[in-house]
Formats: structure tokens, C-alpha cells, sequence
């Protein structure tokens, strides 16, 4: 007994040298990635595995069109809409302490609009585009208040910690979910649940997603304290309308100040968009060279776990190695998995690449994320992650366009997996260009003068 006792301590300074390393060291940070474990559930199950299969086969029967036009269609229009809400709600954050309220509204949209989806049945592709476009919009918009309070509970020595966390804990609830939801629909008789034909299922498959979605959103309403307004003087006279206004024109003129800023958003807009298409093309491309559909569903269950100590791993690096490098690094890695990609041929050659995209694509994601947020100014994270959520809902409209034309023009599936790498090497030469130290000496700066003029009426 007085071993244990006498151990306790230790143990207990250990947890949390790990925790730190990891980047969720504090309860405030746990409960904010915890939101990623439990947003990541819409991620997988909505709108990469199990309702786009759904909406095809169930609710698109006796649709005249097609219904991989018709998903498409809806998919674009609600990140057409999530794009431009997201400056202007953004910015709308920085006038008024409703970082949360606005999280928790958008959150709120998302959960009806995916519970809702346990009604859609046999050829109700009306019902079930409207709650898959409300579903996306809620989810972006909640992501956009969510990423801005990163720069406000990460200190910036561990703010590339934080971020790779979050991105860990939402590949481990995905996947917990996902392999969930698949198992009851492959095998719903386990579960007492009927087979064959019926559709239950995949409904309780997409209620589950807005249960878990809710619950374990709570933790960071909880623990995560709403960021205080900070607006110089001259951006907080006269209305609401005229403040969010002013606000969203001031990061037009301003982008061109914060320089490093608005070059990492152009890079990141270019390899991302490669990015996207790699994830976006996949299956299609796996479709198209004969790989199996449980090949590749079982290899999207994979990238949600192994890209779970991977994302920790980078983390961990970003303490010894800066995030522009270990971006660059998986860039690097892109470019090879798209080489590789135009030489697969069997389900084993997938499997590994789906392997390798893992151990990249959160990390790189991820760094991102806290690289931007460690350009900009605190007090204005609302408006400047507005921005980036533009950003990475356009990114993924080029890469599969040109992937299109490619096939278009060249009559090849293999030639055009090869259009990618264009992506990673432009984006990769300009985030090269980004000058990290000055940039974030810029926003510091910024940081002081809106502090500085904020305190003026106080002391006047």
C-alpha cells in the first residue's frame, strides 16, 4: 500500500508530462478537441461512408436524373452558401462575445438536419437533399467559430499541439462510430435489428451520428470560456450591421498587412485543393481500376485509426521541428502517393496507399490550422478563420475539375491521378514563401494595439 502511495506522485507527474507533449494538458483543451471527436462522427458517416451510398440506392429511387449529379449539386451548394456566411458570421464574432452561441446555433442546425435523416425513406431525394445541404451548412458553419477559438485557449508554443490533437481525437471518434454504424448495417441481426431489405439500419446509423454529435459536444461548452471582445475604437461605432460590415471590408484591405498570413491561405487554397481531390477521387479512381467496395470501405475505416497516432506524432515534432517544415514533409509525401497511385493495380496496392495518406493527411491538416492561427491576431481569429473556411471549402473545385478534363482528354483514369501533383509542388513553393517569424511578430503586434485601444474608454 505505501509502495502505490509512494509511486502515485510520479505516476501522476508522468500522465501529465504526457498529456502536455500531446497537447491536451489542460481541461480546456481537452474539451475543446473533444468537439472534433465528436463533430468527426458527421464526417464519416454523413458524408464520406454510409449516406452517400444511401441517398443513391434509397432516397434517390424513381429519380429521372442522376443521382451522383444530384448529390454533387447539393454538396456544392451548401459549401457555396457555408462560404458566405462564414466571413460575415465571423466577423460578426469579433463584435460580440457569441463565439459559442454562434458554435452552438450552427451545431443546433446540424443535429436536426442529420436526426431528421432517420425519416427519409424510398425515393424521398427531396427531403434527403435539403437535410444533407442544411446538414453541411451547420457543420462548416459550427467548424469556423470552433477553429477560432484555437488562438484563444493554445498559448503559442502549443498551439500546433492543440490542433494535432483535435485532429487525433476526431479520427478516433469517427472511426469508433463509423466501424459502429458499418457493423449494424452489414450485420444488423447481431444487434436485433432486421435485415434484408430494410432501411433501419442505415436511419439509426444517421441518428446515432446527432446523439453522439450533442453529447460529447458538451465537455467543450462546459470547460471553454467565451474569448472577451477586443475591437479598436473606429471598428466598434455605430450599429451591428454597419460593425460586421466594416469589419468583413477591413480583412479585404488588411490581408495585403498580415502578408505572411495572406500567403499561407493562398498556398494552402492550392495544396489543399490537391489534397482534397486525393481524398474526394479515391474511390472513384479505386472504382474505376476494379478495386473492390470492401476494399475500399474497410481502407476508410483504416485512415480514421492509424491516422490517429500520426496526428499525436506530429504534434510531438512540432515542439523540435517548426510546422512549415513538417508540412512541407507531407507534401513531399502527397507527391509520392500520387506517383504510386498511377502504378496501382490490385486491392493490397489501395490498402497501403490508403496507409500512407493516413500518416499524412492529419498532420498536415492540422499544422495548417495552427500555423494560420499563429499569423493572425487573437482578437480577430472570428473574421480571419471566415476566411480560411472560404478557403478550404473552394479548395477541392479545381483538383477534380481538371481530374475530369484529364479523363475527358486523354481517355485514362491512371493519366489523371497524376493531375494532382501540380497542387503540392506550387502550394509547397509558396508556403516556402511565408515568412513564419515576421508574420507572427505582425500579429502580435496588432494583438497589443487592439488591447491598447480597447483599454482607452475604460481609462478615459
Amino acid at each position: 500500500m505505501s509502495d502505490r502511495t509512494a509511486d502515485l506522485p510520479e505516476q501522476t507527474h508522468s500522465s501529465h508530462r504526457w498529456l502536455d507533449a500531446v497537447g491536451l494538458s489542460r481541461p480546456e483543451l481537452r474539451a475543446w478537441a473533444m468537439y472534433d471527436w465528436a463533430n468527426s462522427a458527421m464526417v464519416t458517416t454523413i458524408i464520406a461512408a454510409v449516406f452517400p451510398i444511401y441517398f443513391g440506392k434509397v432516397a434517390c429511387q424513381g429519380y429521372s436524373g442522376s443521382s451522383t449529379a444530384l448529390f454533387a449539386g447539393v454538396t456544392t451548394l451548401g459549401m457555396v452558401i457555408s462560404a458566405i456566411l462564414s466571413p460575415i458570421l465571423g466577423a460578426l464574432a469579433d463584435t460580440r462575445p457569441v463565439k459559442k452561441q454562434m458554435l452552438a446555433a450552427f451545431m443546433a442546425v446540424g443535429l436536426v438536419s442529420v436526426a431528421g435523416m432517420v425519416f427519409i425513406g424510398p425515393g424521398d431525394y427531396v427531403l434527403a437533399s435539403v437535410l444533407f445541404m442544411l446538414a453541411n451548412i451547420g457543420a462548416n458553419g459550427s467548424f469556423v467559430f470552433y477553429d477560432s477559438l484555437l488562438p484563444h485557449i493554445a498559448k503559442p508554443d502549443e498551439i500546433d499541439r492543440v490542433s494535432t490533437a483535435g485532429y487525433a481525437l476526431g479520427y478516433l471518434g469517427g472511426g469508433i462510430l463509423l466501424t459502429l454504424n458499418l457493423a449494424w448495417i452489414q450485420k444488423p441481426e447481431w444487434f436485433g435489428l432486421p435485415g434484408g431489405s430494410s432501411t433501419l439500419p442505415s436511419r439509426l446509423a444517421f441518428l446515432s451520428v446527432a446523439v453522439w454529435w450533442g453529447i460529447f459536444s458538451i465537455p467543450m461548452f462546459l470547460k471553454v470560456s467565451e474569448p472577451p471582445v477586443s475591437l479598436s475604437s473606429n471598428r466598434a461605432k455605430g450599429g451591428l450591421a454597419s460593425q460586421v460590415s466594416s469589419q468583413v471590408a477591413s480583412t479585404f484591405r488588411e490581408l495585403s498587412r498580415f502578408r505572411a498570413g495572406l500567403i499561407m491561405l493562398i498556398a494552402f487554397l492550392i495544396y489543399n485543393d490537391g489534397i482534397g481531390t486525393v481524398i474526394r477521387m479515391a474511390t472513384k479512381y479505386g472504382e474505376e481500376i476494379g478495386i473492390g467496395e470492401g476494399t475500399m470501405i474497410g481502407s476508410l475505416v483504416l485512415t480514421q485509426f492509424v491516422g490517429i497516432p500520426f496526428a499525436f506524432l506530429f504534434g510531438i515534432l512540432s515542439r523540435k521541428i517548426a510546422a512549415r517544415l513538417l508540412i512541407l514533409g507531407c507534401l513531399v509525401a502527397y507527391l509520392g502517393i500520387s506517383t504510386l497511385g498511377y502504378f496501382m493495380t490490385s486491392n493490397l496496392h489501395f490498402v497501403l496507399l490508403a496507409f500512407l495518406v493516413a500518416m499524412v493527411q492529419g498532420g498536415s491538416q492540422a499544422l495548417s490550422r495552427s500555423l494560420f492561427a499563429s499569423l493572425i491576431p487573437r482578437q480577430r481569429s472570428g473574421e480571419f478563420f471566415g476566411f480560411f473556411a472560404v478557403v478550404e471549402k473552394f479548395a477541392g473545385i479545381f483538383g477534380p475539375m481538371l481530374f475530369g478534363l484529364s479523363i475527358a482528354a486523354t481517355g485514362s483514369t491512371r493519366v489523371s491521378i497524376l493531375t494532382v501533383i501540380p497542387f503540392f509542388i506550387i502550394g509547397g513553393l509558396l508556403l516556402m514563401l511565408v515568412d513564419v517569424p515576421g508574420g507572427r511578430a505582425i500579429a502580435r503586434a496588432e494583438e497589443k494595439e487592439l488591447e491598447r485601444q480597447a483599454a482607452e474608454p475604460a481609462s478615459g
